[in-house]
């Protein structure tokens, strides 16, 4: 094992932690979201708002604080790449949310919640690992599982879509849904972003 001249103890962990179980949350609301009807969603998507909006303020701390930091626990650039990438997890859900109440969609095909499904594991999965990364310990299952699921959710994605225009005949329906879809389908890759920056962490670090 190669010594470590990085300190283990900074605020960066458990920032990242919070960022990532507060991820947890946007997504099961996302999924309550999807089963309420239109009056109720208007509520759980302010609590998806002010969700997003606790994610912007950890990203915006964690990206004050390595300004402010001369030795950092991991490569500089890493941190900043994570922590966007969690924030952009959070951003594309909560973009999702607003665009079902917007577009008033009072029912949505039932592979959406495939989609909503993926993203709650990829939430609960990320935020089970980012603890991890103070140890740099059993990370390779994690980074493993969310690509599996990003593939699994790529092709109900294509199934979706072809379902999509083979049913709905509303020109417009069908675009307010596609946008919805495609921006579910965002959410996931992002998750998987995620995943990748911290398998490449773990390789620098190893």
């Amino acid at each position: 094992m190669r010594l470590r001249l990085t300190p283990r103890d900074t605020p960066f962990f458990d920032l990242l932690a919070d960022s990532a179980a507060n991820l947890v949350m946007g997504a099961n609301l996302l999924a309550e979201l999807l089963g309420a009807d239109r009056q109720t969603r208007k509520a759980i998507n302010k609590k998806l708002s002010l969700a997003e909006q606790v994610g912007d303020e950890a990203t915006h701390t964690i990206m004050r604080r390595l300004n402010k930091t001369f030795v950092t626990p991991f490569d500089r650039d890493d941190i900043y790449n994570l922590a966007s990438a969690l924030d952009d997890c959070m951003d594309n859900m909560e973009e999702a949310g607003d665009l079902i109440v917007l577009y008033k969609l009072d029912e949505l095909p039932a592979r959406v919640s495939e989609q909503i499904q993926v993203l709650q594991r990829c939430a609960e999965l990320t935020a089970d690992a980012m603890p991890r990364l103070r140890s740099m310990s059993d990370l390779g299952e994690y980074w493993v599982e969310v690509n599996r699921l990003e593939n699994q959710a790529d092709k109900a994605h294509r199934k979706l879509l072809a379902q999509m225009f083979d049913e709905i005949t509303d020109p417009i329906q069908l675009m307010k849904l596609k946008e919805v879809v495609e921006k579910l389908e965002d959410s996931v890759d992002a998750f998987e972003k995620v995943a990748n920056t911290v398998e490449t962490i773990a390789v620098k670090e190893s």
